[in-house]
């Protein structure tokens, strides 16, 4: 397994590899990777001759008092991890390799970061937007994949591939949970032993609106607030965000109709966790 750090370097493994007909996936990254991420590194191993991780902390997708500094990180382990998986190249950029000095150019997606995380996180995905458009143009990917759990970040990123045609397949892989159903997070590990203990409910709150909908529920305020009782049970939980949405467009729904997006993000303590099921 190649370790990369050069923008150049990586371009021309890549260009050797396309011109000998290979295929190439990409995983995007940043890092402290869990089975949530190696799941996504398996299936681009099972589709693609040769397959590129990034693992890159993006300060530009941070904001100001955001976490970027204390953001976990463990490039040994992620080096093993990626090796395991079968992994063809890491690619672990520095700051100043991705974002040189003097660099001005960035991309402002539209209107479907006005939603969910979007709203509540202005300017995140324009840093998202704008390091994936990087990878895809350094890597060259045939294949890109993403996890569920950052819905709207694959629904944003999918619209770029489309609106600037780009040659990228783009794949959205289910959540991996742990034992107890809590999605994972590289952040799951700044939460207290209370907090974790409680963390599980976000996903309870989830499956019991998905069964009331299974039983002929179709009222979006109906189904909010029902998640909003549960999760407003815990003291240290505090919501920033319940939202009932079009799968594609995002936008609030009233009745659903044709399925929808359940998502939601939600304080405990400092840290903020995010999940989501698809009806």
């Amino acid at each position: 397994m190649n370790i990369v750090t050069s923008i150049e370097k990586i371009s021309q493994i890549c260009s050797d590899w396309r011109s000998q007909g290979m295929t190439i996936g990409l995983v995007p990254t940043m890092g402290f990777l869990h089975r949530g991420h190696m799941s996504l590194a398996e299936a681009a191993v099972k589709d693609n001759d040769k397959v590129v991780m990034s693992i890159f902390v993006n300060p530009t997708q941070f904001g100001p008092n955001e976490d970027f500094s204390r953001y976990p990180r463990d490039m040994g382990a992620d080096i093993k991890a990626a090796y395991k998986a079968g992994v063809d190249l890491v690619f672990c950029p520095t700051v100043e390799e991705m974002y040189p000095e003097g660099y001005q150019n960035y991309v402002e997606p539209g209107s479907l970061t006005t939603y969910l995380c979007g709203k509540s996180r202005p300017g995140h995905f324009r840093g998202v937007c704008t390091v994936v458009l990087k990878f895809f143009n350094i890597v060259t990917p045939d294949n890109a994949y993403f996890g569920q759990k950052d819905y709207q970040q694959f629904v944003v990123l999918k619209r770029m591939v489309k609106d600037f045609n780009l040659p990228v397949n783009m794949h959205c892989m289910p959540i991996i949970r742990e034992s107890d159903h809590l999605a994972l997070s590289s952040r799951n590990v700044y939460l207290t032993a209370e907090q974790r203990q409680a963390a599980p409910k976000l996903f309870a709150a989830l499956s019991e609106t998905r069964q009331m909908y299974a039983d002929g529920e179709d009222n979006a305020a109906v189904l909010e607030q029902r998640i909003r009782e549960i999760i407003s049970g815990y003291p240290d939980a505090r919501i920033d965000y319940i939202a009932i949405a079009d799968k594609d467009t995002l936008e609030p729904l009233t009745n659903i109709k044709n399925g929808a997006v359940i998502a939601l993000a939600v304080w405990f303590g400092n840290t903020r966790l995010i999940d989501n099921i698809l009806l």
